[in-house]
């Protein structure tokens, strides 16, 4: 069994800010004793409206390792009460300028895409937020987090119309064809913690086709808790399961695969 002490992870997607871990009393214990100093060196808190966002960027500001993504999910959009243009000149206001993006540590415009997966849903308005926050990315020059559930021909597409902007596509759940499609175009794959679960083994053929200077691992915390804590409240610390099973599928060893995903987040995150 490989020492994995001296190993470290980078969490590419996760939100402390959920009120889910107000069922063990907020996010703050678990980061302490969970997560920062076992192994986990750096996250991405990932924003899904412009209420949490701010949350977000309140909560990378307490951590070293922390830094905050800003966006408006797909679903959030539903329940946003200003139309497209006004939320999204709302995000821009959070970001700010260079100077500001730095001193808060944003690092990136998510998570933002398409989700056909709950009734109700409304396409037309979800394509106004994605193409509008890829617009504010290529604007502001800022890599993208792309959220993508049962919709992944709308998601490619829009990608398409937006040949400038770069990211990652969260939790991937395409096809092999369409990750091939997307690393030829200079965009990076992650994987969370399903990559464990027994039944996925079409995802797991999928992360065994992508080159590993184009994967992230990540754990969308406080969801998709990796086998075997498959079901429970999901953090960081776990997210040693998902990379023991990426370093498997591509026939590595753990360390060399943690440290590609390490050094792959802080190019597509600029983080130095």
């Amino acid at each position: 069994m490989e020492n994995t002490d001296k190993i470290r992870l980078f969490d590419s997607h996760a939100h402390y800010f959920d009120k889910r871990f107000d069922e063990v009393g907020g996010a703050d214990g678990i980061l302490r004793n969970e997560v920062y100093g076992n192994r986990v060196s750096r996250v991405i808190n990932v924003g899904t409206n412009n209420t949490n966002n701010l949350l977000c960027i309140e909560q990378a500001a307490r951590y070293d390792g922390m830094y905050a993504a800003v966006g408006i999910h797909p679903e959030d959009a539903r329940y946003c009460e200003g139309d497209a243009p006004s939320e999204i000149a709302e995000l821009e206001r959070i970001i700010g300028d260079v100077g500001n993006r730095k001193e808060k540590k944003i690092v990136a415009i998510g998570e933002i895409g398409l989700d056909y997966h709950y009734e109700g849903f409304d396409k037309v308005r979800q394509a106004e937020f994605f193409d509008a926050q890829m617009e504010l990315a290529k604007k502001l020059d800022m890599p993208v987090i792309i959220h993508d559930r049962e919709a992944h021909g709308d998601c490619f597409e829009t990608v398409l119309r937006h040949p400038e902007v770069r990211g990652v596509f969260h939790s991937y759940s395409g096809s092999a064809e369409m990750a091939a499609e997307l690393v030829r175009r200079g965009w990076y794959i992650s994987f969370s913690g399903v990559l464990t679960f027994k039944n996925a083994s079409r995802i797991k053929d999928v992360a065994a086709s992508i080159p590993c200077e184009r994967l992230l691992i990540e754990t969308d915390a406080p969801y998709l808790a990796p086998h075997p804590h498959r079901g429970k409240m999901n953090h960081s610390g776990l997210m040693i399961y998902t990379v023991e099973a990426l370093a498997e599928i591509k026939g590595v060893s753990l360390s060399k695969i943690a440290e590609i995903t390490y050094n792959n987040a802080d190019e597509l995150f600029r983080i130095k």
